[in-house]
Order: structure tokens, then C-alpha cells, then sequence
């Protein structure tokens, strides 16, 4: 927002230059981005009057003008100073007419910054001798096409930049969004003066606002939004006299702020706006037809703005409108037919409160950003509608003696903004800042920002307090009750904030003011005291051992989204995986989920590629997933996911063959510790729906399923179109924590190892591991390792019945072994697979 310095200090003035004004605010969190004049810098330009127009002989676009740029008084009788003969295209020249004027030697104003000298020239054949400017000749934003036209009062001779008050600083102040309340002269002044510890001038300036006479006439005004717009004034003015321009004051100011001026009304209401933070609309009294209705939009209504842009509306938009349809955008934007113009002389003035989130967002959806918009969806001051509209009211009946009407006011109080009380822990300012601070110093910080502290008290009386709260203040009990455990046996405030301060809630608020306006330069540099946990996490590093073994497996790392497409989680559903949680502003359609499986994120990569004729694809990726249907009951996992599809080895001039089940279990058990001993990792049949139901496996490690793999099932890569496809995903949290189980490393047995062969006729339903756990248990501490190595199904087996044949490994790591020893472990191995399995063994 850009401001002028000059108006600013009409209301506050500190002691202090400009350029310690600029640090005062930005130290106090409203940054000055820049500091500029109203004008760039140019030189020899006054004002000047035109007493004589003739016609250019050689061009009938062009007047020969003679302009009198000498101060009366100036010149004597004996040597009259002449007028200047200047040649002039602009169209608005006339006789009489005040101007700025160029002299001989002038320097004016370029984009390149190099500036533009006026030199003495002939204009078809006829001397000009400087030059007439327009606005945008000295830097000023154009209103007309043209000469930029001066009062009649404005002292010929005068230099045009302190005429103008064109050196007049402006500043650009850089609100941050929740400080809607400085959006304005008022909200800046009233920062200043409590930075300088000055009095409050801003009440002093708005106690000026009186209101004027009233007439017996007043608009019908209903609401039948109220939750959007609880609070609505309108107030008639009649017979305006519109040959009166703008005082030259409100131009200045308005100039200075890095306005542009268009006619009085519409000066007005940007003046007040700019002045106290609310924003007018003015309306065309003579064009309302019956009542306003500050109503929805019902979708399809189309409005023509007053930047003559057609909108159509959806439905959700705060309008105000009369039986004849829509006047206006509420707290954005008029329309073309209720526009103030030249012409008007009898307004309708709206001053209301528009609900921030009724505002929010709709002047975007129609590519629009107006000073009104951005101060309603911040916030405005709910208490500040009666004052802008006395002040506007004011300024029209004193300065063009129109008559006011009468004031209709409606009001829903309770969709207004509650003002609720906000317990402040003494203790916890120390905590937060740093440092110790008066507890009347803190009151008097408090107190100047217009906050009430309505209740001092301690702990330790609190039982009294209570007993003499009276019902009006359960609020403030329930509240004070909130902070208990956070302020024992300390003393604290309950405070009221004002309602221009929509953005104080909670004490961190109220503590952030109390440093901001005791200082940050005061508050002394010291060395945080922290607790140090030096204890080491090592599970990044874990998972980047995890990541490295697939790369060099070669997988290549993926990094998506944690969003995923609806109609995939439907395709990868299963109820073991739970619920899905939709989110409520997705950034697209096909991102509308949170993922229950990686798998989510993944196979969209795998599409991705095989449309570019990558045939062969190994991706994995590392994030969350999630699972429950709300917020509260979100359960996120840290998973590593893999996907393949494809060959198994890369295009090369060896035989290759398609990926299948035991190449990917061979990239999965890659990721285990290799201490891991084989008997401690099982595999159980997987049941998830998309999985190949033959073709897939639990990973189980102590009874804890890390993980599954197996083959996308047929029917979902069809659906994805996509080939025969490899996934598996793993919980990295218990595979993290096999690494850590701290497996002893031992030295190699100096003593032989002893094998034993078995063979054994079992039934052919019966798993491997089941019998692989058999033989663990029954060999004994010292059986090493075991595997089996032959499978036979065939001639003099029995039907329903196979051969399996292990190999055993016996070993001690302090003698070697007997053979009695051995034998009697592996008779023990034999009944236990006799027993538990009924195997019979087989002799040869």
C-alpha cells in the first residue's frame, strides 16, 4: 500500500526524519519496501496561464499559444517580461486555462531515467519557446486527453513540483495479510503513536466527523444474507453540485498515496477509504429502482462492472441489487448502470461489514483485485462502518452544500465477529521473549494498543475471583479455566482485543505485540539453552543402505506425490488395507486421495514410460502411506515400494528371459540384513485382492509381517493396461529395526563341519517351511544351516506325495564334533518329521 508521508503526519507526527519513520514501522513488522516521491525528478516547469490562441498557419492541428508564465506584480512598465509563444496540439487548450509549462531548458521526465530537455524549436515553420505538459509529461497518471488542467487559483510563476507537492514522499508499506487493520492513514497512525509513545491522535482526527443535518428521506434497504453482510448502512444525498471540483487538498493527498483522481463522489469514497480503512461505494441514486437487497447471486445472473467487464456469476457471490437486478459485486466492484457519473447529483452511499470469507476468492475467480476486495477478505473493522459514512457524508454536504437523508441501518449482531477474552500468562511472556518485562509495562503496551485488560489476578485467589464473576463473564471464567495448567501459582492478564484487531486470538498474539512494541533492537542477543539429545538416529542412513542395494540391483528411485488417483485406489482396493481419506481441496482430479500403497503413486510412472517404448522398468520410492477415512484416524506408515515389468536383464546379446516370482523375492530379500538367518524369515500365503493369488507372499520375520510381493493380478494390470507386472511393498519402520537387533559376529569354527543328507516322502500339500521349522527346532544349537536341494515327483512316488531332500550342517565352534553325537541329532530331526508331518524316509 502506498501512503503519503505528508497525510500520515497530519495525523501523528514524530520527532524523527523519514528515513527513521520507515525503520520504526519496518522494526514493528509493516516493512517499507520503498520510499519515493510523488513525482521522478524533473526541473523547469511552472505554472503558466494561456492569454492568447490562434491557429497554426501551416498545420490545422496546431494552435500558437501565448502563455504567461510571469507572477502579477513582476514585471514594470519600463521593461515588460513577454508572454511565451508556444505551439500546442492538445485538444482541451483554452483561453484563460491555467497549465504547466515546459520552460526553455527544462528538463522532463523518461522511462530510461536520462530525462528530456526542452530546447528552443520551430513547429512548421513557427518558433516554439517551451512547451505545454500533460499529466503524464511530469510524471503524473493521466485522467484526460490532454493538457493537465490547474485551478483557476493556482499562482502563475510557481514551480509546478511544490505547487503540485510533487517532492512529497510516499510510502510503500508491505502488510502482511493478517494486519488488514493498517490498511489506511488511521491504522498507520495509531501504530506510530504508540512506537513514539505519542498521544492518540487518531481518536482526535475521527472525533472530527459530526453529522450533518438530516432530511426526512431515507432508502429501503434488506438483507437476506445476513451470515455475509451483518451489518448495512445506506444514506441518501441529494442536490450535489457538481461544477465544484475537488479540493486541491484531497487531490494531493490522493495523488501523494498513488491515486488517480476520477470526479469528487468517486474522490470521496477513495479519500475515506484511504483515510480510515472502510470501503464506499457510491451509487446513483436516480438509477435504483425500489428497494436494495443485499442478497446470493443466483448462478447465471451477469453484472457489467464499472471496468466494463461482463461477469457471470455462479451463485456463492454476496451481491447488492434492486427489482430491477444486480447494482453491484459486494465489497469488489459496482456496476455499469447505478455508476456515479459527471452528471449525478443525488447518491446513495453504502457503507457495510462483509464477512471476510464471503468475500474471499471471488474477485479472483473473475480475474479482478480491487482496494475493496483486498480489505474485505482481510478484514475491516465491524465498528468502522458508521464512522467512514459520517466522514464521506461529511465531506460531500460541507464542500458542495447538498442536503443528507436519513440513515438506514441493518444489523444481524450475532453473525458479527465475538470479541473474545484472551488469558495471558505473565510467565509465559518471559518464556516466549526472553526477558523480564514490568508487568505495568506490558499493561501500558497492551493499553495503547487499544487492548482492554479487563482482569489482573493470580492462581492463588482464584476461588474469590470466581465468586465474584457474574454470568456476564463466563466467557472470561472458561477461558481463564483453559490456561490453568499453563500458569500456576503466576499472575496473568484477560484481555479484550479491539475490533479493528481481528488477528489477536491467542496469547502468542498478544506476546508478539508486547515484543514488537517494546523493541526487537531491546530485547539482548543470548545463546539459547537446549537440551541436547545426542543420541543417534540412524535410521536416514538405513534407508539410504536400502536405497543404494535397489540401485544396484537396478531400480532407479522414483519421487511422487503422496496423492493419488481415486479410480486406482479403487482398482487396488482391498478391506486389510483400510480405509481411504479423500481430501477435502484436492489441487486436481486425478490427485483427489490420500495413497493407502505406494503402489498408487507407482504404477502411474510405470504407464508413463511404457507409452514412451520403455519396455523395461524398475522403479522403487521411499514415502508415506495412509490409511483411515478421517483425519483423526490417520495411520501413516513409512513403506519402500517396488514395481518391474519387463525382462530380466537389460537388452543385451545373451539369452534373456521375462521377470518372475523368484527374481523379484531375490531383489526383496536383497533389502535384509545378511546376518538374517534363512530360518527366521518365512513366507505365508497373500491374500490382498489385487495381488495374482498364486503368484504372491507375506514376508514374515518373529511373527512381524514386514511386507508382501508377488504379481500385480491380471485383471488390475488390464485395467491399467499393463503387462505382466512385479510390486512388493515393505514396512520400513520393522525392517529398520532387523538392522538393529545387533546380530553377533562370530569367528569361523577352526573345526570341520559335519553334513548329513535326508530324504523324506511327504504329503505334497505340506509347505517347506513348515518342514524347514521342524528340522530347526529338532537339530539342535548345533545345526548351522540347512536347505533343501532336490525335489521329486514322478515314478515310485505315490500320488499326492513328493521327495524332498535337505542337506544338514552340524558344527561346534570349540572341538569337533563325534559322530555320536551328530547321529543322535539327526535321529531327533527324523522323529520330529516322522511325528509332526508323517514323513517317511526314504532309503535311497
Amino acid at each position: 500500500m502506498k501512503i503519503s508521508e505528508q497525510w500520515l503526519r497530519e495525523w501523528v507526527n514524530p520527532n524523527n526524519t523519514t528515513e527513521a519513520l520507515a525503520d520504526q514501522l519496518t522494526m514493528a513488522g509493516l516493512e517499507i519496501d520503498a520510499i519515493t516521491t510523488v513525482a521522478a525528478e524533473f526541473s523547469g516547469v511552472v505554472v503558466g496561464e494561456v492569454i492568447a490562441i490562434e491557429p497554426h498557419p501551416d498545420a490545422d492541428k496546431l494552435k500558437v499559444t501565448q502563455v504567461n508564465i510571469h507572477p502579477v506584480g513582476s514585471q514594470s512598465a519600463e521593461s515588460p517580461q513577454p508572454a511565451l509563444q508556444i505551439v500546442c496540439g492538445a485538444p482541451n487548450v483554452t483561453l484563460g486555462m491555467k497549465v504547466a509549462v515546459a520552460t526553455v531548458g527544462a528538463t522532463l521526465p523518461t522511462s530510461d531515467g536520462k530525462g528530456f530537455k526542452i530546447k528552443k524549436s520551430k513547429l512548421r515553420g513557427v518558433e516554439s519557446q517551451g512547451m505545454l505538459c500533460g499529466a503524464s509529461e511530469i510524471d503524473l497518471p493521466d485522467t484526460m486527453d490532454g493538457l493537465l488542467e490547474l485551478p483557476k487559483d493556482a499562482p502563475i510563476g510557481a514551480n509546478i513540483r511544490d505547487y503540485l507537492g510533487l517532492d512529497a514522499k510516499i510510502l510503500d508499506v508491505s502488510i502482511t495479510p493478517n494486519r488488514g487493520d493498517c490498511l489506511s492513514v488511521l491504522g498507520l497512525a495509531r501504530e506510530i503513536a504508540v512506537i513514539n509513545n505519542l498521544p492518540a491522535m487518531p481518536a482526535a482526527k475521527t472525533s472530527m466527523v459530526v453529522a450533518p443535518e438530516l432530511i426526512a428521506s431515507a432508502p429501503s434497504v434488506t438483507v437476506t444474507a445476513s451470515s455475509g453482510c451483518p451489518r448495512y448502512l445506506a444514506q441518501p444525498v441529494f442536490d450535489i453540485n457538481r461544477s465544484i471540483a475537488t479540493p486541491k487538498w484531497m487531490q494531493q493527498a490522493l495523488l501523494q498515496s498513488g491515486q488517480r483522481l476520477h470526479n469528487f463522489l468517486v474522490d470521496v469514497t477513495n479519500y475515506v477509504l484511504l483515510e480510515l480503512g472502510q470501503p464506499l461505494h457510491a451509487f446513483d441514486a436516480d438509477k435504483i429502482s425500489g428497494s436494495i437487497v443485499v442478497r446470493e447471486a443466483v448462478a447465471g445472473e451477469q453484472l457489467q462492472l464499472l471496468n466494463e467487464q461482463t461477469v457471470t456469476l455462479t451463485g456463492d457471490e454476496l451481491v447488492i441489487a434492486d427489482d430491477n437486478g444486480i447494482l453491484a459485486l459486494a465489497g469488489i466492484m459496482g456496476g455499469m448502470r447505478s455508476r456515479v457519473t459527471d452528471a449525478t447529483t443525488n447518491i446513495v452511499l453504502e457503507s457495510a461489514f462483509f464477512a471476510p470469507l464471503a468475500i474471499a476468492g471471488r474477485a479472483r475467480r473473475f480475474g479482478l483485485h480491487t482496494d475493496a476486495s483486498q480489505r474485505f477478505e482481510r478484514g475491516v473493522d465491524f465498528e468502522l462502518p458508521n464512522t467512514a459514512l459520517a466522514r464521506a457524508v461529511t465531506l460531500i454536504v460541507d464542500i458542495t452544500e447538498a442536503q443528507a437523508g436519513q440513515i438506514t441501518r441493518v444489523e444481524a449482531l450475532e453473525y458479527l465477529p465475538p470479541r473474545q477474552p484472551i488469558v495471558l500468562p505473565l510467565q509465559k511472556v518471559k518464556d516466549v521473549i526472553g526477558i523480564d518485562i514490568a508487568p505495568a509495562r506490558i499493561v501500558e503496551i497492551l493499553t495503547k494498543l487499544d487492548i482492554d485488560v479487563v482482569e489482573s489476578a493470580t492462581d492463588k485467589n482464584e476461588n474469590d475471583s470466581e465468586e465474584n464473576d457474574s454470568e456476564n463473564n463466563s466467557a472470561i471464567k472458561q477461558s481463564r479455566s483453559q490456561s490453568q495448567s499453563g500458569s500456576k501459582h503466576h499472575p496473568y492478564l484477560t484481555c479484550l482485543a479491539p475490533s479493528h484487531r481481528f488477528d489477536l486470538d491467542i496469547a502468542e498474539d498478544l506476546i508478539e505485540e508486547i515484543a514488537r512494541i517494546y523493541g526487537y533492537d531491546n530485547i539482548p542477543n543470548t545463546l539459547p539453552n537446549l537440551g541436547v539429545d545426542m543420541r543417534y538416529d540412524d535410521s536416514a542412513d538405513l534407508t539410504q543402505g536400502l536405497k543404494l542395494t535397489l540401485v544396484d540391483a537396478g531400480y532407479m528411485e522414483a519421487i511422487s506425490f503422496s496423492f493419488s488417483d481415486e479410480k486406482i485406489e479403487r482398482l487396488l482396493d482391498d478391506p486389510k488395507l483400510g480405509n481411504v481419506l479423500s481430501l477435502a481441496n484436492p489441487i486436481s482430479a486425478d490427485l483427489a486421495v490420500m495413497r493407502r500403497t505406494l503402489l498408487s503413486s507407482l504404477l502411474p510412472c510405470v504407464q508413463y514410460n511404457l507409452n514412451r517404448q520403455q519396455s523395461r522398468v524398475r522403479f522403487f520410492e521411499t514415502g508415506l502411506s495412509f490409511v483411515g477415512a478421517t483425519v483423526s484416524e490417520l495411520v501413516q506408515t513409512p513403506s519402500l515400494a517396488l514395481v518391474v515389468t519387463g525382462e530380466v536383464y537389460p537388452e543385451q546379446a545373451y539369452s534373456n528371459r521375462p521377470m518372475d516370482f523368484y527374481d523379484l523375492k531375490r531383489d526383496v530379500q536383497q533389502l535384509l540384513p545378511a546376518t538374517l538367518r534363512d530360518a527366521a524369515l518365512t513366507y505365508e500365503r497373500c491374500e490382498l485382492a489385487f495381488l495374482h493369488p498364486g503368484q504372491s507372499a507375506n514376508m514374515v520375520s518373529a511373527g512381524e509381517t514386514l511386507g508382501w510381493l508377488g504379481q500385480l493380478h491380471p485383471s488390475v494390470a488390464q485395467s491399467l493396461d499393463l503387462p505382466t507386472t512385479w510390486v512388493a511393498q515393505l514396512s520400513l519402520e520393522p525392517l529398520i529395526a532387523l538392522y538393529r537387533m545387533g546380530h553377533e559376529i562370530q569367528t569361523p569354527s577352526k573345526f570341520p563341519q559335519v553334513r548329513r543328507d535326508i530324504a523324506i516322502l511327504v504329503d505334497a500339500n505340506i509347505p517347506r517351511q513348515a518342514l524347514s521349522a521342524t528340522i530347526s527346532q529338532a537339530g539342535g544349537d548345533l545345526l548351522q544351516q540347512h536347505w533343501l536341494f532336490d525335489v521329486y515327483q514322478g515314478a515310485h512316488i505315490p500320488p499326492g506325495s513328493r521327495s524332498l531332500a535337505f542337506a544338514l550342517i552340524w558344527q561346534d565352534l570349540t572341538h569337533t564334533l563325534a559322530d555320536e553325537v551328530v547321529n543322535n541329532q539327526m535321529q531327533a530331526v527324523i522323529k520330529a518329521l516322522q511325528s509332526q508331518h508323517g514323513a517317511q524316509l526314504r532309503d535311497s
